[in-house]
This record gives C-alpha cells, sequence and structure tokens, in this order.
C-alpha cells in the first residue's frame, strides 16, 4: 500500500532513480500513479492504478537486468 497522502492536486516529484536527460515525475492523485516526462510536463501524462503500479515497483525491484540500458 502507498505511503503517499491523497492529494486533491498532482504533487510531482522526480525518481530517485533519475539522473541525466532520462528524467521521469510521479505523483499520486485519488487513488491513481501519475507519470509524467520532467522536460515535458505539458506533455502525455500516463496513469497508472495502484495494483499496476505496484505489480511494476516489484518488477523492476526483481529484475534490474530487464530495465537498464534500455533508454
Amino acid at each position: 500500500m502507498s505511503s503517499w497522502k491523497q492529494a486533491e492536486t498532482p504533487e510531482w516529484r522526480t525518481s530517485t532513480k533519475s539522473g541525466g536527460s532520462n528524467c521521469v515525475e510521479v505523483a499520486h492523485l485519488k487513488g491513481r500513479v501519475l507519470v509524467r516526462d520532467s522536460k515535458d510536463r505539458d506533455g502525455t501524462v500516463l496513469t497508472f492504478d495502484l495494483a499496476t503500479w505496484n505489480s511494476f515497483l516489484d518488477f523492476v525491484s526483481t529484475h534490474p537486468a530487464s530495465v537498464e540500458g534500455t533508454n
């Protein structure tokens, strides 16, 4: 379960794993996780339910070689 507080407007934060020009920002809003490109803040925002987001986090934490160097 997420420890982020419920918010009425997105409070964006940069991923702690971001570096260089490959940064993303995430926000929690009404039971959803939002993801956007930090270089294009007015661009597309991906929206995930918490179960899907948690599954993604579980996958990348247990399969780091699957996501390294994919930029």
